[in-house]
């Protein structure tokens, strides 16, 4: 074990090895997403200059060289919600060095998690939805066939983007009411489908072909659902984000208040409102931890009261 306030000349060598072994756990273990890996990466090598500057290395510094550093973080005007997430890393960082015997102790257990106010996520209403379900209706050919088909995916299991267009041709069965998706972390979920995004599906089955590499006899085989001649070999976030945004211009709606995610969240609240229970809602949505999913509730309770407040004849009474 190297003592406190190691040489600068240790230093660099310890901190690489020490971030690459647990990147490399991350990976393996944990199947992280590469988009994780780097970010950790990324803040725990600032951390280790930072550490550097009191004499430290990521093998030596305490609780007092990560409370100094998160310090900083806010007096450079980070977001307590950006600094949370740093934290999150660095527990798990020590906490992996601690595990291994790589530290005799852990120096974020003493350190508090920034506060931070969750935002209410923002959703849309369900007229607002079915508008966009009529704009996607409207458009003609298989381009149109294909934007309603993503389109009630999305809404009708709640999928991330990324889940959604990353979907294989064999996660939807022709007859079959379940879709098979591949989340976070590699994990497999079955998310329900609706009789209209069954019949949207179908009917985009039909001209799929359209999509597909090459030209004429010469197009290629792809195992995505929604294929795409672009680099991925299937229609991409930022693409699908694109379509979004067009048919919510073409339903009247600003196409700054609907993503992909905001479709997410509609579907989630708009769950609760109509009696879900919370825990099924968590396994549609493929989240491991029901806290998050709880932000769903928050927003419901919020649409009620408004709804009672504004709808209730005793409530109109008042206000006259």
């Amino acid at each position: 074990m190297t003592a406190r306030g190691a040489s600068k000349e240790q230093a660099p060598d310890i901190n690489s090895r020490l971030i690459e072994n647990f990147l490399e756990m991350m990976a393996v273990e944990r199947a992280a997403a590469a988009s994780t890996l780097k970010n950790y990466g990324r803040d725990l090598q600032r951390f280790a200059q930072f550490a550097a500057t009191r004499g430290e290395s990521l093998e030596t510094a305490g609780a007092d060289d990560i409370a100094a550093w998160l310090g900083k973080l806010e007096k450079d005007g980070l977001a307590a919600s950006t600094a949370a997430l740093k934290v999150s890393g660095l527990r798990q960082f020590f906490q992996f060095l601690y595990g291994e015997g790589l530290r005799s102790d852990n120096p974020t257990a003493s350190i508090d998690r920034p506060r931070t106010k969750r935002p209410l996520p923002k959703i849309l209403s369900v007229e607002e939805v079915d508008a966009l379900f009529s704009a996607a209706e409207a458009v003609e050919g298989a381009v149109g066939a294909r934007a309603r088909a993503m389109l009630e995916i999305l809404y009708a299991a709640g999928l991330r983007v990324s889940e959604l267009v990353s979907l294989k041709t064999g996660a939807f069965r022709k007859g079959e009411r379940m879709l098979i998706v591949r989340g976070k972390g590699d994990k497999e979920r079955l998310a329900p489908l609706t009789p209209a995004a069954i019949e949207a599906v179908d009917r985009y089955l039909d001209v799929r072909d359209e999509f597909l590499p090459g030209k004429g006899k010469q197009k290629s085989a792809s195992l995505w659902l929604f294929p795409s001649r672009g680099k991925t070999g299937h229609v991409t976030t930022a693409r699908f984000a694109q379509i979004l945004k067009g048919l919510a211009a073409a339903a009247d709606l600003s196409p700054s208040k609907v993503s992909p995610h905001v479709l997410r969240h509609a579907f989630a609240t708009h769950l609760l409102e109509g009696g879900a229970d919370l825990r099924s809602v968590q396994q549609m949505l493929g989240h491991a931890d029901i806290t998050t999913t709880e932000i769903y509730t928050h927003v419901a309770q919020d649409r009620l009261r408004d709804l009672v407040l504004t709808k209730h004849p005793l409530a109109a009474k008042q206000k006259k």
